[in-house]
């Protein structure tokens, strides 16, 4: 496993790191979230991705039996959990001091924990001031509940906004965003968010870089009833389209030249992005997991004239 600083911090990260959403406490049982989340501690991940929205906290409740079974020595892993909205109510979701606070305190009581490594503003509210984002993120820092915060996709503008503030007002700003990310979903990495990057040092936690199994090559010929584009929402849907399956085939057959499976081609493929700090997978058995977390090693073989092959084969690359 390679381990990389989450941006300009000196938290060492695992190149992959384990997601929750739509798995864990929802479509994945207890045994086999123990199962899976063994089997990435055992690869070298340390990272666990988690948000109060994921099953309406049912998979941060998974995550956190499986911390309280294992018994993982808690200076070994890196938990994060994401403020989303958990009800109906006008203070159950947003970004104000009152739902940040509240959320923040709900995970580590979901999970069993005493602090969350990171904790991440997903999505903007526009209701609430960013001068009261950056200074409650700070108050949780000062109050040791959290020690990095960062935003998910939020804009290039807001995040600079962001860390204008904490520096005017001497504060800590944002480490990280949790954007989506992959061979399909180029235009914020290589595009938006690069002067970030430059500039302050951005971290990132990219999901989805298989493409909610896409660029997996299950979709190849033809659409599985139990997949996850079979039954997901339209805005899932419509990403299955003949041009991006066409895409996923070239990709396949590429890696069957190499050797390697279709997914550690699109994970490695993330992984040469040196402003890529972290991809996260899902998994629904430990064997996915285990294969994913191989990608890690398979950088190298993604040489310059393998990586120019790849770009034909997306040509024309999506607009930055």
């Amino acid at each position: 496993m390679q381990y990389r600083t989450l941006g300009r911090s000196g938290l060492k990260v695992s190149a992959i790191s384990l997601g929750s959403w739509r798995t864990f406490g929802v479509s994945v049982d207890p045994a086999t979230t123990r199962a899976c989340m063994e089997a990435a501690y055992e690869a070298g991940i340390n990272f666990f991705d988690g948000a109060e929205g994921y099953g309406n906290g049912a998979a941060e409740r998974a995550m956190g039996e499986v911390f309280r079974q294992v018994g993982w020595p808690r200076d070994t892993f890196i938990v994060s959990s994401k403020v989303i909205r958990v009800g109906d109510r006008p203070t159950q979701g947003g970004l104000s001091r009152k739902h940040l606070v509240e959320a923040c305190d709900a995970a580590l009581r979901r999970m069993g924990l005493d602090y969350l490594d990171l904790l991440f503003c997903h999505r903007p509210d526009p209701d609430t001031p960013l001068e009261e984002i950056v200074h409650t993120m700070n108050e949780l820092i000062q109050r040791g509940k959290i020690f990095y915060w960062g935003t998910s996709e939020f804009s290039a503008s807001d995040i600079q906004a962001l860390y204008a503030i904490a520096e005017r007002d001497r504060l800590v700003g944002p480490t990280m965003e949790q954007t989506n990310h992959s061979l399909l979903h180029r235009r914020r990495v290589e595009g938006e968010l690069l002067p970030l990057f430059k500039r302050y040092g951005l971290g990132t936690t990219i999901y989805s870089p298989l493409a909610v199994g896409l660029l997996t090559g299950k979709y190849n010929d033809g659409l599985p009833p139990d997949s996850a584009y079979a039954k997901g929402a339209d805005w899932l849907r419509k990403r299955l389209t003949p041009e991006n399956i066409e895409k996923a085939r070239q990709l396949t057959a590429l890696a069957d030249e190499l050797g390697i499976r279709m997914s550690q081609l699109a994970l490695a493929w993330c992984l040469k992005n040196p402003n890529v700090s972290t991809a996260i997978i899902g998994a629904t058995r430990p064997e996915q997991v285990r294969e994913n977390a191989a990608a890690a090693e398979m950088t190298d073989r993604l040489a310059p004239e393998i990586m120019e092959r790849i770009e034909r084969i997306l040509s024309p690359p999506p607009g930055a």
